[in-house]
């Protein structure tokens, strides 16, 4: 997937000196309310919409990241819930440890090496998200199936402080 058409270009996304792949870095900007925006945390929705078919990316972390897809009508007010429940299945990488942001509670992700690339699979008839390590394939997560039925899916990424993810071609 070209990351040219995934990351919605009006939001804090650089790239990296001598790069050209998008790079999304927290940063703390005194911007004016936006409706699309998230409010309390450094994260966004790909401008990349899914309403059916397979599709995937490539994302690699540095620091602390969560990576995955959300749908549209996710909650971007005021506290965020980062669950299949709240309209969000992603992973994230926290103080070295991975999880699978489920719930009622995360999942502790018991992996022989921690993830740098990760790959985001989303089947959207399937109702499947699954993640893997990009560089061999070897599955980390699939999230049970869910219905997405007539509801717009989006790559979606949290980024923490001192910390990048950098979308690969």
């Amino acid at each position: 997937m070209p990351t040219e058409r995934l990351l919605p270009w009006e939001c804090a996304v650089s790239t990296l000196q001598g790069s050209a792949d998008p790079v999304i870095a927290a940063a703390a900007q005194d911007l004016p309310d936006n409706p699309e925006r998230f409010d309390t945390c450094p994260c966004l929705l790909g401008c990349k919409e899914f309403t059916s078919g397979r599709h995937y990316w490539e994302v690699e972390g540095v620091g602390v990241w969560a990576v995955g897809v959300a749908r549209e009508s996710v909650t971007r007010k005021g506290r965020l819930i980062r669950n299949p429940e709240a309209g969000i299945w992603a992973m994230e990488l926290f103080c070295g440890q991975c999880k699978a942001l489920t719930s009622p509670h995360f999942t502790l992700l018991s992996l022989p090496h921690v993830p740098r690339k990760v790959c985001i699979a989303l089947d959207y008839e399937g109702g499947l998200v699954a993640f893997s390590h990009a560089d061999n394939d070897d599955p980390i997560f699939t999230f049970p199936p869910a219905s997405f039925t007539g509801e717009k899916i989006h790559p979606w990424f949290w980024v923490g402080e001192r910390s990048l993810l950098i979308l690969c071609p």
